[in-house]
């Protein structure tokens, strides 16, 4: 499939995307190969924070896009990106919850940054951060005021939606 540009950066659309060397593998497989570009702090931290919010989110289809500034994870009640209420983005430096669906989010604690009308982050100093409580009652808020709702009784999907074919480096220089 050709590679289509979406703001300004080039990244392949397909069913199986393509990594170099890793034509047949499997969606949990180049997701590792994704996450062993960045620092092995910034690695634990994303493998770990991907684990708890697999283990919070049962029953969400894990969209993986690889794009130019960053990874970033999706947890979705469908295969739309657009339906997604929480993401894990993975940066050279750091590992940021989005919510994805944050608008009128209660945050008393105001522990939610980002200027957009829609979409708010916290930055995580360590994957135990998704333990704090104020930060569990905002994941338990946002997946209960989703537009779509979960289903924890289904099968949770990894799917690699897209990879850039051109990407920032992973690791700080």
């Amino acid at each position: 499939m050709p590679d289509v540009r979406c703001a300004g950066h080039p990244f392949r659309l397909s069913s199986t995307p393509v990594v170099a060397g890793m034509t047949n593998s499997s969606p949990k497989v180049q997701l590792s190969s994704f996450l062993a570009k960045y620092s092995a702090p910034v690695r634990t931290i994303a493998r770990a924070a991907l684990r708890k919010l697999g283990t919070a989110v049962p029953g969400s289809n894990q969209l993986v896009y690889d794009n130019y500034n960053a990874l970033a994870i999706g947890f979705s009640p469908t295969e739309r990106a657009s339906d997604a209420v929480l993401s894990i983005a993975v940066y050279p430096r750091w590992v940021s919850l989005f919510f994805l669906q944050a608008v009128g989010l209660p945050d008393p604690a105001r522990l939610l940054k980002g200027s957009s009308k829609k979409v708010r982050h916290i930055v995580l100093s360590t994957a135990s951060d998704l333990d704090r409580p104020e930060i569990q009652a905002l994941i338990t808020t946002a997946l209960l005021r989703a537009t779509v709702p979960f289903t924890p009784a289904a099968r949770s999907r990894l799917v690699i939606k897209s990879i850039s074919a051109k990407q920032r480096p992973r690791r700080p220089t």
